[in-house]
């Protein structure tokens, strides 16, 4: 049992809270005052009171010190890049007109001026708006926000720590910005920004800060010397400082590997490390360095990315490890909380013993205060909770819901030929050319279309009750018939249904496959004001009848050009769900794999040509360390291909990939054996056509030319551009002409205008290459 005097100074801490607030009252400030209704004051009062009330919920569940900055409008790297001055050039005059319009500009664009790129942050589903540098960028320190949102806290008799995204990973996330050499390294402008972050530092501890938190997981991917010793650098010069708060560095995601003796031995006061199952090595690591002699741990046991309970007795276990490494252990979660849906509490449609297998943000901060004071008062302080923890454990891992011995027998029965196309791509191309007669440079989209003020209407009056299936299913038929007509009238060349029938691209399938529980209220910030709410994958899957084939027959009856069939693929279903825990991840990718198998099939036996299953999620779920990956690549792509190959020769199967780095998946890309891929290219202009023609790839791909992610409409002129780009690298008879991503985030004003140029500029291009 663990002895009050071993961990006397135990505190309970997190890196960061949800942003968007329990019913989504940041989202419907922000887009009131993107659309004129919300004032600007207004807006920055909901902030300040989301904030307190973030705070006051900490407190009170008993975390000793909490998190500020974290907070955001958009996105934490966006403010960083505020905070050091590093405004694009063409973002300069948007911001020096309005502060806050001007931010709004960085990160959603304007008609004139186009966003900052944004991708994913490391292996989740949030995104970061990625900093643009040069030779030229001046960096100059703005601490406003940071300053002023600690006071805020400390205002309210709370002990907080300024939470920033560290210098070293800054500018390892940065890109060369438009016009700057490709080879450009954003890493070599360190000791020009290293002056800012001093600056910073000392208006924090002027504000009163104690503690200030400097965040480094780009340190838990694979780094070279001169990277490291960056690093090295960096904390050398900011240790040395007199002017400044205390320096907690903080990781997160994995193990740290060759950085944690870099980090362990950098003249800061504190360490904080990820310690649970994907980042369990720091532990040895950690004792293999001697530990943090005199100095402050932070350990982050409890899993801060999934919402399944702690299970307590192994986290203290670990914690007391720990106790003979540092001069004083606090207990965290292992990264921000902003990962995870606000409460439990509010979910009412969950059978409530099923329920206590769950953790949302609320429920990891009791976690971690019960395992601080576990691990400063005794174990026989909280032995209600350990006992009831253990109830919890043993209800999940003995229910009925988490294993299906059918399921368990058909996964056992797949053999390697089970997921292979029975022809090669050129037999295949051939026949799909000849069964679907499409033009040269054939124009798509990416499968959503808007979802108008009358679908949702109808879908809220559904859920009360106003109205009945009958009357909903005609909104939908609706919605499906304006889709139709307007893509025929615009001259697309291969239709969608619009998907006017699905509330998220995960969601809609999970609930219809046994072993995933959805929520009401669980939403998690992807970018922005988009919230997601990501089912919970609970327990074994399959497919108790067909999903999608109404509606996408329905569609095909309207027209006489072919509609494609709309799938999430197994990765994605994997990746934007919370996975269950207790078995590998390519057990359950290929579970899902074989009930989407049966859809596509479904799909083809009703008379669907074109069939596209979506991997969004690949590049994202792939590991942060290279040693990783190839384990990783080899069961996600056998899912993918699972899924796909029971079709015939002369049926078109396309996948889809927006806002990552595709580059070092390529080849991966490849094994998918997809007959046609999208992807996103509009904000990076055609990288992806340029990378995946530097592989040799030998099939047909559509780089988007229509970013979907800002509102501004791209004219004709823009598309083309942007095509002959993509003609640069990819030949004519294999590219497609296709948006970024989805349609549902945008209006039909913006659409409509959209995608007749993105036509136009198809038609343009053509000329041109009839002409030539």
């Amino acid at each position: 049992m663990t002895t009050k005097s071993a961990a006397a100074a135990a505190r309970a801490t997190v890196y960061g809270y949800p942003r968007q607030g329990p019913a989504r009252e940041l989202k419907k400030a922000i887009e009131g005052y993107w659309k004129g209704r919300v004032g600007a004051d207004a807006l920055r009062a909901t902030a300040a009171g989301l904030r307190r009330a973030n705070w006051h919920e900490l407190a009170d569940a008993g975390i000793d010190e909490v998190p500020t900055g974290d907070f955001s409008f958009y996105d934490h790297v966006l403010d960083a890049t505020v905070m050091v001055g590093a405004i694009s050039e063409r973002h300069r005059f948007a911001v020096e007109a309005d502060a806050l319009d001007g931010y709004f500009a960085m990160a959603r664009g304007t008609q004139d001026v186009a966003p900052l790129e944004m991708t994913k942050w490391f292996d989740t589903n949030y995104h970061y708006l990625v900093p643009e540098l040069g030779p030229g960028t001046v960096f100059t320190a703005d601490s406003t926000k940071q300053v002023g949102e600690l006071k805020e806290a400390l205002a309210l008799g709370l002990s907080a720590r300024p939470v920033l995204v560290g210098p070293v990973t800054y500018l390892l996330l940065a890109k060369p910005a438009p016009g700057v050499a490709a080879d450009f390294e954003p890493l070599t402008l360190l000791d020009r920004l290293l002056p800012v972050y001093a600056e910073v530092l000392a208006d924090l501890r002027e504000a009163g800060a104690e503690w200030v938190q400097l965040d480094e997981p780009a340190l838990v991917q694979d780094r070279t010397p001169a990277e490291l010793n960056a690093a090295r650098r960096a904390y050398r010069d900011l240790g040395a400082l007199t002017d400044r708060p205390k320096m907690l560095m903080a990781s997160y995601f994995d193990r740290l590997g060759d950085a944690l003796p870099v980090l362990a031995g950098a003249p800061v006061e504190g360490l904080a490390l990820d310690f649970t199952e994907r980042a369990a090595a720091n532990l040895d690591a950690l004792a293999a360095v001697g530990g943090l002699p005199g100095k402050r741990l932070v350990a982050g046991v409890v899993n801060g990315r999934n919402i399944w309970v702690d299970d307590l007795e192994k986290s203290l276990a670990t914690l007391g490890t720990l106790l003979g490494l540092a001069d004083r252990v606090d207990v965290a979660a292992s990264c921000s909380l902003l990962h995870v849906p606000v409460d439990t509490a509010l979910e009412r449609d969950i059978e409530p013993q099923i329920l206590r297998w769950l953790a949302f943000a609320r429920q990891k901060t009791a976690e971690i205060a019960t395992l601080a004071r576990g691990l400063t008062q005794g174990t026989d302080t909280i032995s209600a909770q350990l006992a009831a923890n253990r109830a919890d454990l043993a209800s999940r891992a003995t229910s009925a819901l988490t294993r299906d011995p059918a399921v368990h027998a058909r996964t056992a029965s797949v053999t390697a030929a089970d997921a292979r196309r029975a022809q090669p791509y050129a037999e295949r191309a051939a026949a799909q050319r000849g069964s679907l007669g499409l033009p040269i440079l054939p124009t798509t989209t990416i499968g959503s279309f808007p979802q108008t003020a009358e679908l949702r209407a109808a879908r809220a009056g559904l859920r009360a009750g106003r109205i009945d299936a009958a009357a909903y299913e005609e909104r939908v038929r609706a919605e499906i018939q304006e889709v139709i007509a307007f893509q025929e009238k615009a001259g697309i060349d291969v239709l969608v249904h619009g998907e006017p029938e699905r509330n998220d691209m995960v969601q809609y399938f999970a609930e219809q496959l046994t072993g995933y529980l959805a929520t009401r209220h669980g939403w998690v910030q992807s970018y922005g004001t988009r919230c997601v709410r990501p089912p919970i994958l609970a327990g074994d899957i399959s497919r108790p009848e067909p999903m999608t084939v109404r509606w996408t027959t329905y569609a095909q009856s309207l027209t006489g050009r072919p509609v494609k069939g709309m799938l999430t693929g197994p990765v994605t279903m994997l990746a934007w769900s919370f996975v269950r825990d207790d078995q590998p991840l390519a057990d359950t990718a290929r579970q899902v794999a074989l009930a989407l198998r049966d859809e596509v099939n479904d799909l083809e036996a009703a008379g669907t040509s074109v069939i596209q299953v979506d991997e969004p999620a690949l590049r994202e779920t792939l590991p942060l360390r290279a040693a990783d990956h190839a384990a990783y690549l080899t069961w996600a792509t056998e899912a993918f291909r699972l899924t796909t190959s029971g079709v015939r020769p002369d049926t078109q199967v396309h996948t889809h990939m927006c806002y990552a780095e595709f580059g070092d998946i390529v080849q991966a890309i490849d094994e998918l054996d997809a007959d046609v891929i999208s992807l996103e290219a509009a904000r990076s202009h055609m990288q992806v056509a340029r990378e995946l023609a530097a592989h040799g790839y030998p099939r047909e791909a559509g780089p988007g030319v229509y970013d979907i992610h800002s509102p501004r409409v791209p004219g004709a002129g823009e598309a083309a551009a942007l095509l002959r780009k993509g003609l640069e690298a990819i030949p004519a008879e294999r590219l497609w002409v296709n948006p970024d991503c989805g349609l549902k985030t945008r209006g039909w004003p913006e659409t409509r205008a959209s995608l007749e140029n993105l036509v136009a500029a198809a038609r343009t291009v053509r000329g041109e290459l009839s002409a030539s």
